[in-house]
């Protein structure tokens, strides 16, 4: 691999052994961060200019359902359930292994060119082994750093009726020929976890088989929690599962906006990771986004865009969208307690960077690679045009980042090292990503007509 030097105008580790520093080189061998500082002197095969450019780690998008890119959009106006009619119990049950590939393929790509360089791909429409191949086919060709989190399928209603979701175990031999064949080394730069239901969807023995697989092969899991406590399959199951010792740190909930206060303690106490998806959530969770609470109880919370049929895929706007919820939250509460105004600004932007960068990392198992710019880490490194008109002039980069920079403002990405954008524009071959293109836009319209869905008019 070649050796790379990146001059910075301003850098934002994540690290406090490194810090913020003015004017500092990465030095990148083999993939690594091989060393930070002011001034560094290198032979070296390529060197980087990011002197008018902020240095920050590559944003982690912590939950996607990268399969629903070519569906963006459609459901911003959806009402209540409108999702789960169209989406998963219709069109999600039509997808062919090529829709897969190319839903993945654009959505990782454009993740990439917001400044995003991991992703954990929630993958749950699943019902085939092609399926699942060509969706990490795509994410392989991307050249995102990914966990293929693979999940139990989303099945026509009339298989539905004989194999009903909440007693639906993940298919062991499909899971076990992706982990011991395509996935099998936890070093490469597309991983494997288990999508499982969990116990807002699914009885409490499934879910323990489902985790129990996932172990059983070294694999994390991850389930949602979106339901109110009286609608769920299991109101308590994640108690349960806790004192049952079934979940544990190797375990992500998502969403988990109607947790009670003592059961989001104790799965936060358990070392259960929690990612919030913000801007889904504000559109149709009644209950607050979970990064306030979890941070007030001693955890690191990680965010991710969920959704892109009903919100943005850009990680910038997901991170902005967590720190004000986080911090309308804390404002909220207090005039509830009838407390005086706060004085000082409850949550501050270097929590929200925290969030989308090493809080998503641990939730992903992926933090001793990525997550912050440190020497040992790999090179997964993000340079923002400081120059540009909505961030000029730079007066703390880190609030600039969190605060102000948007997607636009990403000139140059690494990811393992390797340059996945430059000057504005990825590395992927542009004719091919024309013709994917045009490919993710003929899937997205064959699934709307097969579906005999018409979008709706704002």
């Amino acid at each position: 691999m070649p050796r790379i030097l990146v001059r910075t105008g301003w850098l934002v580790s994540m690290d406090p052994r490194v810090g913020d520093l003015r004017r500092a080189d990465i030095l990148v061998e083999d993939g690594r961060i091989a060393a930070i500082g002011q001034g560094l002197e290198a032979t070296v095969d390529e060197t980087i200019d990011g002197t008018g450019m902020i240095a920050m780690p590559g944003l982690i998008n912590a939950h996607l359902h990268t399969w629903e890119t070519g569906l963006r959009s459609i459901g911003s106006n959806w009402g209540h359930g409108d999702y789960f009619k169209y989406l998963h119990g219709d069109m999600a049950t039509r997808y062919t292994p090529e829709d897969n590939y190319v839903a993945n393929l654009i959505g990782a790509l454009n993740q990439i060119d917001g400044g995003c360089t991991s992703l954990l791909d929630y993958c749950h429409n699943i019902t085939s082994l092609e399926q699942a191949e060509r969706s990490i086919d795509a994410l392989e060709e991307s050249g995102i750093r990914a966990v293929f989190a693979l999940g139990a399928g989303k099945l026509p209603p009339e298989r539905e009726a004989l194999e009903p979701f909440e007693r639906r175990i993940n298919p062991r031999e499909r899971v076990e020929a992706i982990r011991r064949q395509r996935l099998s080394s936890d070093d490469a730069l597309v991983t494997m976890a288990l999508g499982v239901a969990g116990p807002h969807w699914a009885e409490l023995e499934p879910t323990r088989q489902n985790v129990a697989l996932a172990r059983s092969l070294g694999l994390r899991a991850s389930s949602h929690a979106t339901k109110r406590p009286h609608l769920a399959v299991v109101p308590d199951g994640y108690v349960r599962l806790i004192e049952e010792g079934v979940l544990g740190e190797d375990h992500c909930i998502v969403h988990g906006n109607y947790l009670g206060g003592e059961e989001l303690k104790r799965i936060v106490d358990a070392g259960i990771s929690v990612t919030a998806t913000v801007q889904t959530e504000l559109r149709g969770y009644a209950g607050e986004p979970l990064c306030r609470r979890v941070r007030n109880l001693g955890g690191l919370p990680s965010i991710g865009v969920d959704v892109e049929p009903r919100v943005s895929g850009e990680m910038f706007r997901e991170m902005q969208a967590a720190l004000l919820a986080a911090q309308n939250g804390a404002h909220r509460e207090n005039e509830v307690r009838g407390l005086p105004p706060i004085q000082e600004i409850p949550i501050g932007s270097r929590e929200a960077l925290a969030w989308a960068t090493i809080g998503g990392a641990k939730a992903m198992g992926i933090e001793d690679r990525t997550g912050s710019l440190t020497p040992g880490k790999r090179a997964d490194i993000v340079l923002l045009r400081a120059e540009d008109l909505n961030l000029f002039p730079v007066w703390d980069p880190l609030v600039s980042i969190v605060e102000q920079a948007h997607a636009g403002n990403v000139d140059t990405v690494l990811i393992d090292g390797v340059v996945r954008k430059r000057g504005g524009h990825l590395t992927f071959p542009e004719a091919v990503l024309r013709q994917r293109k045009a490919g993710l836009a003929a899937s997205a319209q064959r699934l709307m007509d097969e579906a005999g869905y018409v979008p709706r008019a704002a």
